[in-house]
Formats: structure tokens, sequence, C-alpha cells
């Protein structure tokens, strides 16, 4: 089996009746799709296939031969953060962090679809995704942020201290 995963093809020793969330973290190494309920319900495992969001707990991997899989590692980096990662991170809308990447695929999905998205719209693409911490609030006001485009997308690279060591953290920039 393969599948492009954030732009980068990969042939895969999975079973074709293995979830995607499961190639996803445990063969590919990529963590940001989350298992929670591991029944479609909760949304923290959402991913974009090919461009529209989806459920990879639900998504058998021989269903998908040979399409594009995007996650929140695929978004942007560290320096370039997608318009939705840098609106969830000005509007401070991931708490624990759990539910936040399947919110950002469905919004990214939502965004690609209808750029001039409305309240509405968001509730809509957001139905189904459950998060305990924030209330939702500012995960709204993120996303329609973003599709104003009133985000700056750039980091500046923070500096080191003289003598401090350096840290590389693997996965999300968000």
């Amino acid at each position: 089996m393969s599948l492009i995963i954030n732009g980068a093809e990969y042939e895969l020793a999975s079973p074709p009746l293995t979830s995607l969330l499961n190639v996803l973290r445990e063969e590919v190494g990529l963590l940001s799709p989350k298992a929670g309920c591991q029944q479609g319900g909760c949304g923290t495992c959402t991913v974009l296939i090919d461009g529209e969001p989806r459920r990879a707990c639900l998504t058998p991997l021989g269903a998908i031969e040979g399409a594009a899989i995007t996650t929140v590692e695929g978004l942007g980096d560290p320096r370039n953060l997608s318009p939705v990662q840098a609106a969830f991170h000005e509007h401070y809308a991931a708490q624990c962090g759990f539910c936040t990447p399947g919110m950002m695929m469905a919004a990214t999905g939502l965004l690609a679809r209808r750029p001039d998205a409305t309240r509405d719209d968001v509730l809509e693409a957001l139905a189904g995704h459950f998060c305990r911490c924030t209330g939702y609030v500012k995960i709204v006001d993120a996303v329609l942020s973003a599709a104003a485009g009133r985000v700056d997308t750039t980091r500046p690279e923070p500096e080191a201290e003289p003598g401090e060591p350096s840290v590389v953290i693997p996965g999300s920039p968000a």
C-alpha cells in the first residue's frame, strides 16, 4: 500500500484493514491525530484525505490506496504556520491540545472549500468535534479570524541564551 502523507510518499507494510489512525501513529510516527473514542464520534483523529476531513480511526488503509493525507504536521512549520494554526495560537484556542489537531484539520478543510466561511459554517464544520476544555468560543473565533485573514502566520525563531542547550521538539508546531 502506498500513501502520500504530508507531501512524502510512503510504502506501508500494514494490512489493508488497519485503520489509517494506527498507520499514521504507529508505522509513520505522526502523533497529531489522536486516538480518542476510536468510533468516529469525537473528531480527535480527523485528517484530510484528498483535501476532505475524515475520521482516521474509521478509515481502513485499503480504502485509500494512493490518497494524499494531510495531518497537522503537514500544515505549516514553526516559522510559517498555516492560517488556522496561527489563529489557534493567537486566540488561545488550544487548552490541553488533545482535540486541537482534529479541529484544525476540520477548519482547514472548511476554509479550503469556503474561504469566506460564516459562523454557522464553522459551527457545522466543527460539529462532532468534542472539547472539554475551551467551551468552543475561542476555537470558533480562531477559525473566523483565519477565514477573514486576520492572522500573522510568520513566527520569529527564538534566540537561545548563551550556553543554553538546543532543544528540538518533533511534531506539530501548533
